[in-house]
């Protein structure tokens, strides 16, 4: 059994995903992130940098105690070298698959994640930084674009890459960006959407969305973090 702390984000999308494809036992634990559930003592423990996704492993390969793990990337590795899927066993495919998860982790998350906070969540809009990662995104989906003109998935084979990549697409449109400039990736796009167990992952999601608008408090408690927050919790 895994138990999954979890909200319906990209990052805790990926996790579904692959718990959905490998058919592993898992348990959802909920970490309403606008109502700033990840500065409770217990989930800090497990996830020092408050952030969601974390797991519990309670059947760790070593058969030792239960195991811990935080940062998407980190899960999703663990969970392909526990199953033994999505991650080739050799070295040049691994490699592989390896540079397009660090990619997604360094690049993609993190710039589509500033072009989501200044298009639709800053208090004022600033041209320069809107201008600024809605271009940086525009290069990134070119550069996804030009890899999977050859091959079918990111790194050759349907992979951990993949389930990284894809739910950092998902809102293509609030990131103002135009899929039929990118034939390749919305190809993939449309190809890794129908997966069954994808569309199971985000169906995990939806009776949690609701809990997911975002107020005036929810800002604050997302954007106004410093070192002392969720300190006296």
């Amino acid at each position: 059994m895994i138990d999954l702390y979890y909200w319906p984000t990209p990052n805790g999308h990926k996790i579904t995903i692959f718990l959905e494809e490998a058919g592993l036992e898992y348990r959802i634990i909920p970490i309403n992130i606008g109502a700033g559930d990840q500065f409770q003592p217990d989930f800090l423990k497990i996830a020092p940098n408050n952030r969601m996704p974390a797991i519990v492993d309670h059947n760790p390969a070593d058969g030792g105690e239960p195991l811990s793990l935080f940062e998407s990337g980190a899960i999703l590795l663990y969970l392909a070298d526990k199953t033994g899927q999505f991650i080739p066993a050799d070295l040049r495919g691994r490699k592989a698959v390896l540079e397009w998860l660090f990619w997604q982790m360094g690049g993609l998350g993190p710039m589509a994640g500033q072009n989501h906070h200044f298009v639709q969540y800053a208090p004022e809009k600033l041209p320069y930084a809107i201008d600024r990662y809605v271009k940086e995104t525009h290069r990134l989906y070119g550069v996804l674009d030009r890899q999977l003109a050859k091959h079918e998935y990111v790194a050759g084979n349907y992979s951990i890459a993949d389930m990284a990549c894809y739910p950092w697409i998902v809102p293509y449109e609030k990131q103002q960006q135009n899929l039929d400039e990118f034939p390749n990736l919305q190809r993939w796009f449309n190809a890794i959407r129908d997966r069954a167990a994808v569309v199971r992952a985000y169906e995990k999601g939806e009776p949690l969305r609701s809990q997911t608008a975002m107020t005036e408090k929810s800002k604050k408690i997302l954007f106004g973090q410093t070192a002392r927050t969720g300190q006296s919790q």
